[in-house]
């Protein structure tokens, strides 16, 4: 079945069997705990979740849906949960997450998504090394852990782009420091928002009254909730923080340009004068002081000069410079 992505039968002692589709028809649930792993776009997975499943319509629909806000509800003594995590494959951006859905019993564990999620990887080489989980929610609890632990290289790395920023900004002063905090900010803003309703979601599961779900389990999800939390938190530092380097770098800019306009004005005003006098001095009509001695070409120069050094007198004298 093309759908079917992955089926293990876990054995209780952290090592797993993988099933095929032949053996998923003939389990049950005294045969031990199933997770059943699923492409939900595949018309087989349509088909089976469907027909074969056995499952509520407000839980399949859930399963098969496009819709992937995280959330957690109980429905007939199951777990319905859609978590995200951190988009990690080649060539993707991190904030464009990857959404997981789960329906989880006391027997049977079944997921469901579109694009590869690097946790189920992990939970897989965990059962071949005789450590993964022994029952369906301590593997709830191994795909939570696993999604939110991976957003701390992203949540890491948004941190040391946004210490970078601050330490161009004293050094370099440059525009296109601006296109950079910018994009930092976007990113920190669309991760936030993503994991804003999934911290509600892991606080409605661990608070839930799952008979199933062992205490020990709970306080695992208590931990996880709590990394999530501090990685909110430090989104929110990296987003206020990117906001302060954009006004600082706005002032530096603009303090920059003043400057500048305050030289260009100080040269201005120095040369407006000797304009005024060059240009009365050159019209062509009779009558020009000095046109016919020899030295009035010097005397003029020597004139203007005057005019300059008293008008840089004036100007410290009032502190313009």
């Amino acid at each position: 079945m093309n759908g079917l992505l992955y089926a293990y039968l876990m054995d209780g002692k952290g090592s797993a069997k993988r099933l095929d589709w032949e053996s998923v028809n003939k389990w049950k649930p005294q045969d031990g705990p199933l997770w059943l792993h699923f492409d939900y776009t595949s018309p087989e997975t349509i088909d089976w979740i469907t027909s074969n499943s056995g499952l509520d319509e407000v839980v399949i629909d859930s399963l098969l849906s496009e819709e992937s806000r995280p959330r957690a509800a109980m429905v007939d003594g199951g777990l319905l949960a859609a978590l995200r995590g951190v988009n990690l494959n080649p060539g993707s951006d991190p904030e464009d997450m990857v959404a997981i859905r789960l329906w989880v019993e006391q027997d049977r564990l079944i997921t469901t998504r579109r694009r590869k999620l690097l946790s189920e990887d992990d939970i897989i080489k965990a059962f071949e090394a005789n450590q993964g989980p022994e029952n369906t929610s301590e593997l709830l609890v191994e795909i939570a852990g696993n999604l939110i632990s991976r957003m701390g290289g992203t949540v890491e790395e948004f941190e040391d782009r946004t210490a970078q920023i601050e330490e161009d900004i004293i050094d370099t002063e440059s525009y296109s420091l601006r296109s950079k905090i910018s994009e930092l900010r976007r990113e920190a803003i669309m991760l936030r928002r993503h994991l804003a309703p999934q911290r509600e979601a892991m606080t409605r599961i661990q608070t839930e009254k799952i008979a199933w779900m062992q205490d020990r389990d709970r306080v695992y999800l208590r931990e996880i909730t709590d990394q999530l939390m501090r990685f909110t938190e430090d989104l929110d530092s990296v987003r206020d923080r990117a906001a302060v380097s954009q006004e600082e770098l706005s002032n530096r800019l603009a303090e920059q340009m003043n400057t500048r306009m305050y030289v260009l004005s100080i040269v201005a005003a120095l040369f407006m004068p000797l304009g005024f006098l060059t240009g009365l001095l050159g019209i062509n009509v009779a009558g020009i002081p000095g046109a016919e001695y020899r030295f009035a070409f010097w005397v003029f120069i020597l004139f203007l000069c005057a005019v300059v050094i008293l008008q840089i007198l004036i100007f410290k004298k009032k502190k313009w410079f």
